[in-house]
């Protein structure tokens, strides 16, 4: 699957509008999955709506990109951060329903040694199978980038609900023991040392 993820910045009063034109166009260009919704208190330089698109293959992505250029050159459009990658979601074999989509954009420095940045992922790839929150996730690297850094990484979760995503998972050990290490600037290890992007909205 090629997936498109798009965070926007954009002027309150035109946001219901933004929204209306983005839902129909990941409608009308036969997106298999799609999320496109305002996102939630706690986003962290996450935007005003989220845009979340997977299609069967980069070509329909090809076609259907123009439409959504179009859609975020609108005057009330302020900023724009998003990535483009491949893969599918792995599920972690929970039968609760999820409700809420985040996704995570993340640099890596560069230079950075390769058996690190295996580390890294391995870390990050750990979290599903101790939060019990999580229903499933995509951990990719990232083939294009737009907005305020060229990110490295796309970390992706549907979770059960809100409370699940900001107890479990951002307070579980897992977290605190062995992801943030990484993205501390007073530790060592820390290989994340620009802005990160963490978003999340509503997800049926």
């Amino acid at each position: 699957m090629f997936n498109v993820t798009r965070l926007i910045t954009a002027a309150e009063g035109d946001r219901e509008r933004l929204l209306s034109m983005l839902r129909t166009a990941a409608s009308q260009t036969r997106a298999a999955h799609a999320v496109v919704a305002p996102t939630l208190p706690g986003s962290r330089n996450g935007g005003d709506i989220l845009v979340h698109l997977r299609y069967a293959e980069r070509s329909q992505w090809d076609t259907a990109a123009a439409r959504f250029t179009d859609i975020l050159e609108d005057h009330a459009v302020g900023h724009v951060d998003g990535a483009t990658y491949s893969g599918s979601p792995a599920s972690t074999g929970r039968a609760a329903p999820a409700t809420v989509y985040r996704t995570l954009l993340l640099r890596v420095a560069p230079g950075t040694d390769a058996a690190v940045v295996a580390c890294f992922e391995a870390d990050l790839a750990l979290m599903p199978r101790y939060v019990r929150s999580i229903v499933d996730w995509q951990l990719s690297p990232v083939e294009s980038a737009v907005g305020a850094s060229p990110w490295t990484h796309v970390f992706e979760q549907h979770f059960t609900d809100v409370d699940g995503l900001m107890g479990p998972y951002l307070m579980h050990p897992i977290h605190w023991a062995y992801v943030d290490r990484w993205f501390d600037p007073e530790c060592p290890e820390a290989i994340v040392r620009d802005r990160i992007c963490h978003s999340f909205c509503p997800s049926e």
